[in-house]
């Protein structure tokens, strides 16, 4: 299996919080799962723990590489920007991941790398994994809270996700 490609000062393990999260289901393709992360208009409607998605310079309503966007998830408000896009193409993964940030204080300041990582496997299956590192005194915060934020919000946007995909299907 494919894992997440990290940029320099995000390698986990050497930030402030990581989270990772994993689900493989039957019966789903990459095709199927893609457009419902590729659009973040629509996070809302399976995600509720992300809001008031807006894009810069009159792009979207797609991600696409280098493309600046604003979300407002777990109390922060993001702004965000696409450093790695690859679509759906077959026999390899499809990848999306950008650098967040929030805050503009050493108390308040918030840097993310959200990355994603979307492959078919055999027996007609998908694999979606999500991981994030983080740095700042924000994410130190999210690293000592118990239960974890991180894990068990990106859990519900996983499952939501394939949720609102085996729906769209049937």
């Amino acid at each position: 299996m494919n894992e997440i490609i990290w940029p320099e000062g995000y390698l986990p393990g050497f930030t402030d919080n990581f989270a990772s999260n994993e689900m493989i289901v039957a019966g789903l393709s990459v095709a199927e799962v893609w457009p419902l992360l590729n659009t973040p208009a629509l996070w809302p409607t399976y995600y509720a723990n992300s809001a008031n998605v807006r894009f810069y310079d009159g792009k979207g309503p797609a991600l696409a590489d280098g493309l600046r966007f604003y979300f407002e998830t777990f109390g922060f408000p993001v702004e965000a920007q696409v450093v790695e896009h690859v679509a759906p193409q077959p026999g390899e993964p499809a990848r999306v991941a950008w650098h967040g940030w929030a805050g503009s204080t050493p108390e308040d300041r918030l840097d993310v790398h959200h990355a994603w990582l979307l492959e078919d496997l055999s027996g007609g299956r998908v694999r979606i994994l999500t991981q994030e590192t983080q740095r700042g005194k924000p994410a130190q915060a999210l690293a000592a809270a118990e239960p974890n934020p991180m894990i068990n919000g990106h859990d519900q946007w996983l499952r939501g996700m394939v949720a609102a995909a085996l729906k769209a299907k049937a």
